[in-house]
């Protein structure tokens, strides 16, 4: 027996082809976006060592530090300007244990705690300085190094508990720089070997 649709029926199923097609070419699209996508992720895996300062370079001399991954996402402790001959500015950042550490105030720092230095260039601004007519602003230039405290007591015992590295452009820095790392540290002391206080 034939069977009729009538038009509330024809109009249904030519509605239901149309979304059928609207459906696939929308799944094409997304498969093609789902694609670009993932292949962009894969590009910035691949490249996120440069990005992050991570290095395939070998450890520090002496205290055996790498680059912790990720240290550029760290909280911000302090920024510091240092004038003479290094002229630079610096911020300090710290992993979350270092950041507990410090707002508790508990010394010493626990284990775990790891403290970064990054240090650039202290240079006039000369786009800000055209605003203000004078030279009064300044801005971080060329990066000089990154430099890493890493607190474990039983491995860096001799030292505070404090394991010393810097690096150059991904690069640890030679072995005689390192060892005198604890002795510039030795005059903080009583605030477990660390400089830098928290910036309210």
């Amino acid at each position: 027996m034939e069977q009729r649709l009538n038009e509330n029926e024809c109009s249904a199923v030519g509605v239901g082809r149309m979304m059928l097609k609207i459906e696939r070419g929308t799944s094409m699209k997304r498969i093609s976006f789902l694609s670009v996508v993932a292949a962009i992720v894969v590009s910035l895996l691949a490249f996120s060592p440069h990005l992050s300062g991570q290095t395939d370079e070998k450890a520090s001399p002496n205290y055996e530090v790498k680059i912790p991954a990720g240290y550029r996402d760290w909280k911000l402790i302090s920024v510091a300007h240092e004038a003479g001959n290094l002229n630079d500015i610096r911020a300090i950042l710290g992993n979350n244990v270092a950041v507990k550490g410090y707002r508790k105030g508990n010394l010493p720092f626990p284990d775990g705690t790891i403290i970064a230095r990054l240090a650039w260039k202290y240079v006039p601004s000369e786009e800000n300085n055209k605003v203000f007519a004078r030279e009064q602003s300044f801005v971080a230039g060329s990066p000089t190094n990154v430099q890493f405290m890493v607190k474990d007591s039983k491995r860096y015992s001799a030292t505070g508990g404090w394991g010393f590295a810097q690096f150059t452009n991904g690069k640890p820095l030679n072995e005689a720089e390192p060892k005198t790392c604890f002795a510039c540290h030795e005059p903080a002391r009583a605030r477990d070997f660390i400089f830098t206080v928290y910036a309210p």
